[in-house]
């Protein structure tokens, strides 16, 4: 288990294979509850090589000193995740920081 937010990982090997690779991470909120972005690609097995990016968001509980993950979402395609920012956009665009 992990102690700090720079320690999460979702990166995950089977058989010798990174099934689930990290291609990097933002820290969107730390303290007792974490939420994490993640960019992953999938191992595709009958095609032996990486699929497309994809994006899974995280949210991590600290209890008795280590982080323990309670929920995901998962973008699954770089059309999704374009809708996603444009309705963020879109409620954001003039709101006050």
């Amino acid at each position: 288990m992990s102690q700090t937010p720079d320690e999460l990982t979702v990166s995950y090997e089977e058989d010798g294979i990174e099934t689930v690779k990290e291609l990097d991470k933002v820290i969107l909120s730390k303290g007792a509850w974490t939420t994490i972005i993640f960019r992953i690609q999938d191992w595709d097995k009958r095609k032996e090589q990486y699929g497309p990016d994809k994006f899974t968001i995280r949210r991590y509980q600290k209890r008795d000193g280590e982080y323990r993950q309670k929920s995901k979402f998962n973008i699954s395609s770089a059309e999704q995740a374009r809708g996603i920012i444009a309705a963020l956009e879109g409620w954001l665009g003039d709101a006050p920081e």
